[in-house]
């Protein structure tokens, strides 16, 4: 792969609920290792752009493509199978968690490997144990997500994710559902993957952290881009006076 070609290419991307309009015409480019905040207010779409991706949601139209595999083109016909193609290179940490209540940690970790992957089990509870030693949880895999605090819960969240094996890793606002005092331990977790070179999509309002692990950003309002590039610049100097305006509220929030 070239250092010029993306890994993942997003053109035209739209998606409607009824009468309501949430995507327009998204347009967006990610390279290898890089790390893309997609910020903006409740209700902009950046959820919806993460779905979209993760093959959770399909959109009315537009292209999604991978590097190395075929572009998905979404409209009428597209099958179901194709859609679900795009899980295959990416993983998505959500918001609230999503561990299956029923299962341990570890039995949360392999379950994608082993029964969508088909990875042979004993191979998949190894690397499950390493990754889970990583985020100092080794001694929490035979628990139940009920007998974890949030932040654990979220630190398992990424585990299952990087378990998969992905090409991108997604992040719903994964820090939004925590106590102020655990968010620290997610963030820490997040930007020692960014500096392992994972490439990411991450939908926060941690403008802070954004400005420090982020390499793009993408001001979402309304279902449309207003404004991207660089961190340094989308983040201290907005063109766009509706980023302007976002920015400031969130980083002087007094």
């Amino acid at each position: 792969m070239s250092p010029s070609s993306p890994l993942l290419k997003v053109t035209g991307l739209q998606k409607s609920f009824g009468e309501n309009t949430v995507l327009s015409s998204i347009d967006l480019s990610v390279s290898p290792g890089e790390v893309t905040a997609l910020i903006g207010p409740s209700g902009s779409g950046k959820t919806t752009v993460l779905r979209c991706l993760n093959g959770l949601e399909r959109p009315d139209a537009g292209t999604v493509a991978f590097e190395g595999g075929p572009a998905v083109t979404f409209g009428p016909r597209t099958s179901q199978r194709e859609r679900e193609s795009l899980r295959t290179r990416s993983a998505m940490v959500f918001q609230s968690y999503n561990l299956f209540p029923h299962m341990t940690v570890l039995q949360n970790v392999i379950e994608g490997p082993v029964q969508v992957q088909k990875r042979p089990k004993a191979e998949a509870v190894a690397e499950a144990e390493e990754l889970l030693a990583r985020v100092g949880l080794s001694e929490r895999r035979d628990h139940y997500p009920h007998q974890l605090s949030g932040g654990q819960q979220q630190r398992v969240g990424i585990v299952r994710a990087l378990a998969l094996r992905p090409s991108l890793l997604l992040f719903d606002e994964p820090t939004s559902a925590l106590d102020p005092e655990l968010v620290g331990d997610v963030l820490t977790v997040i930007k020692e993957l960014a500096e392992e070179g994972w490439t990411m999509v991450l939908v926060t309002h941690e403008l802070t952290f954004a400005r420090e692990v982020a390499d793009q950003v993408v001001f979402m309002d309304g279902g449309v881009v207003v404004e991207q590039g660089p961190a340094s610049e989308v983040l201290r100097a907005p063109s766009q006076e509706r980023t302007r305006r976002f920015v400031h509220r969130l980083l002087n929030p007094f």
